[in-house]
């Protein structure tokens, strides 16, 4: 695990060279058909030969949540397992990660009427009002969200308007009732110094851009069921770009806000990161990582 651009499905594979391990991604983007340069999905020469599990099973139209994430993984690892083999889980979707390693909340149900009221604040407010709001009743669950992420700031602020509990005291509680018959191995990739890290989330831009990512876009814009209010389209990249397309700016200034929120994101995985526990954390531009990790995981294979 670890934030964007340090290097997580290199990793994954060269350890695939080492051990015998299926991956399982543990990406919210990757999940959905045909948005591959602005997700820097892996190419087709290198899912041949290094197959990920939980790679294009939704179409951009359709919503994923981190509850079918959960069902997903758990059944990826059951065949992983039945083949005698290691499941090996990578990405930079933190919360993916927590819900499958500390259980998922079973939240309460919708309320209309709390989130129209919500939509009314906000209209006249703006998000980031709303997400300040959060911080001031749940500052856990604020410091892990964009403050124009409006789906997870409505949810939060609606549970605990609700309930009058915050939503991650809820993660929590169902954190203590979760329970597994196999642990695991968390391995955190964390590039230092930041701005290290900003210039490779710079020059990946750059290289999507060069590969055709508006053209992407394009292609993503024509399918008639989807808008830049769905799921897929809020993601990084893809929600400035789908801007761009409408006009709102021109492709510097979009180039400019995708890097932006690229970089907001990164922070925020690293946020995540450094509140996982027991996480063997390690800087994969220092020395050779592989020779690092191998070690730590041959000792927890064999404990």
């Amino acid at each position: 695990m670890g934030p964007t651009a340090s290097g997580k499905t290199d990793i994954a594979i060269e350890l695939c060279k080492r051990f015998p391990c299926d991956i399982i991604s543990v990406d919210s983007a990757l999940v959905y058909r045909g948005m591959d340069i602005g997700t820097a999905k892996p190419d087709a020469e290198t899912l041949q030969s290094a197959p990920h599990q939980l790679v294009d099973i939704r179409d951009p139209e359709e919503s994923y949540s981190a509850g079918e994430f959960v069902r997903d993984a758990e059944s990826a690892i059951r065949k992983s397992f039945a083949n005698d083999r290691i499941p090996l889980l990578a990405g930079g979707t933190m919360m993916y990660f927590r819900a499958l390693t500390e259980g998922i909340a079973d939240l309460p149900a919708a309320d209309e009427t709390a989130r129209a009221a919500i939509d009314a604040e906000a209209a006249k407010l703006g998000w980031p009002s709303m997400h300040a709001q959060l911080e001031t009743v749940d500052p856990d669950t604020a410091a892990r969200l964009d403050p124009n992420d409006k789906q997870r700031i409505q949810r939060a602020l609606e549970v605990y308007r609700v309930s009058g509990k915050p939503i991650s005291e809820w993660h929590t509680n169902a954190a203590s009732e979760s329970k597994r018959d196999y642990s695991f191995a968390k391995i955190g990739l964390n590039i230092e110094p930041r701005a290290l890290l900003h210039e490779r989330i710079a020059e990946r831009l750059d290289l999507m851009i060069a590969a055709g990512f508006e053209q992407e876009m394009r292609t993503l814009r024509a399918r008639p069921g989807l808008s830049g209010d769905s799921t897929a389209m809020r993601s990084v990249g893809y929600r400035q770009f789908w801007r761009y397309l409408d006009g709102d700016y021109d492709a510097a200034e979009a180039r400019d806000r995708a890097l932006f929120a690229t970089r907001q994101l990164a922070k925020r995985q690293i946020t995540w990161l450094r509140s996982e526990k027991d996480v063997f954390l390690i800087n994969p531009l220092e020395g050779n990582a592989i020779a690092t990790i191998t070690p730590y995981l041959i000792d927890f294979l064999n404990a």
